[in-house]
Formats: structure tokens, sequence, C-alpha cells
């Protein structure tokens, strides 16, 4: 066991938290207490006043909330599990959590390092010209236009924008991703690992789909994050106090 140390397990856009269970076997092996959370407007938690994802930049505060119950319930260092939005949320919530300096590193399978490189991919696959894609981006950030979306707020692609972040990055993370991935570009994870290969570890598999590493080779998926985790810092504990949910 690893006193102390928990794992919090968060789906992708889509999907529910069995999603998840991929993970939690290899996790109870490395001696993780797991969590597995949802999140607003996935079906299982409350939606928000708009029915809307917000790609991560809401989202965060629920994994917030499931890092606020790990550590009352003695979590004193927690790796997050993210799989495609939930890679994303997970960035996000590393990066905003008042509680951040309890997350020791992040499993990213499939993760969006950048929402504008993600949504481009899936237009150009869906024949979209290019100037309809720059419209969709800037009706996405307007306040004016939020009529046409639905959203409460508008999003801010910059502050999801990961590969330009980059040099912000301070927690370990393991990217697991498929070369051929057809929603979620292989080439932004790559990129992510050339931006900052002190901190990123990608292992690419030969899935074909998005986020089905696991499902192609579950035995280089678990080696590959135990052999990660292994490496981890796992050791000492945070002054930080819980902070409330928002």
């Amino acid at each position: 066991m690893t006193p102390g140390a928990w794992a919090i397990h968060i789906h992708g856009m889509g999907g529910k938290r069995a999603g998840t269970l991929r993970g939690i076997p290899l996790a109870r092996s490395l001696g993780l207490t797991s969590l597995v959370v949802s999140f607003r407007n996935d079906g299982d938690a409350p939606p928000s006043c708009d029915g809307r994802f917000s790609l991560g930049q809401a989202e965060w505060r629920d994994v917030e909330a499931g890092i606020n119950f790990a550590i009352s319930n003695g979590a004193e260092r927690i790796v997050l599990f993210g799989w495609s939005l939930g890679a994303s949320i997970a960035l996000q919530a590393a990066a905003m959590s008042p509680n951040s300096s309890r997350v020791a590193g992040m499993v990213l399978d499939a993760p969006v390092f950048d929402w504008r490189t993600t949504l481009a991919a899936n237009a150009k696959a869906a024949g979209l010209p290019r100037p309809v894609v720059h419209l969709g981006f800037t009706i996405l950030r307007s306040k004016a236009l939020r009529w046409v979306t639905g959203l409460a707020e508008p999003i801010c692609l910059d502050s999801l924008d990961w590969l330009a972040r980059a040099t912000e990055l301070n927690k370990p993370v393991l990217v697991l991703h498929g070369e051929k991935d057809d929603t979620t570009p292989f080439e932004a994870s790559k990129k992510a690992a050339s931006l900052r290969p002190d901190l990123v570890r990608l292992v690419e598999f030969e899935s074909e789909g998005h986020s089905l590493e696991w499902n192609a080779d579950p035995e280089k998926w678990e080696r590959s994050v135990e052999e990660w985790f292994y490496d981890l810092p796992l050791a000492g504990s945070s002054p930080e106090p819980v902070g409330g949910q928002s």
C-alpha cells in the first residue's frame, strides 16, 4: 500500500463513470484508494444552469469537490487519471485547485491538450470550411453571442490551451495515446511531450479509434502506468488546507 495516496478517475465527454473502471484494478495494485467522479451535465451529476459542457472550464470544480472529499478522508497525495475530456479537466484541476500541491501527477489517456486543435481536426474530418471553423471559435469565446451556443459563459480557449501554456505545467504527466486517434489528434500529445520532456512522458499505441488504448493493449497500458508511477515522488504532505467548493 501507499499510505495516504489516492487516485481520482475522470471520464470523458459522452461517457459514464464506468468507463474509468479500466484503470481501477491497476490503481488498487499500486496501493491507491480510488475515487471515480462525475461532473456537471454527464447524466449522473446535477446539470449546470445552461446544461452545456464547457470543455473543462467549469467541470474542474466538480473534480475539486472530489479532491476535497479525498483529502477529508485521509488523502495526502493524489494522482489524477483523466480520459479524453477528463484529461482536459484534470489539467485544469491540477492548475486551478487550491489543493494543487496535493496532486502528485496525472495519467492522461487520449488527452485534449488544446481544444482549437481538436475541434479543428474534427471539423476538417466533417468537411467544414476553415472560415466556418474560425467563426465557431469566435462564437465560443464571445459573450455577446452566448444566445447561439446556449452557454452561460463564453469559453476562453486560451486558458484551455496546454500547448501554449506548456511552461506552466508543474506536475509529472504520463500520456497514453493512439497514433491513429480519429477524434483527438495524436500530434498534440506529441507536441506536449516535446515541449516539456522534463515532465511529460508519452507512450504511443497502435489502437484505432478514440480512447481505446487500454482496450487495444491492456498489458502495455498497465505496464506503462506502473513504471511511471514508481518514478513518482509521493513522499511528503502538503500544508494547504482543504478549500471550499465554489
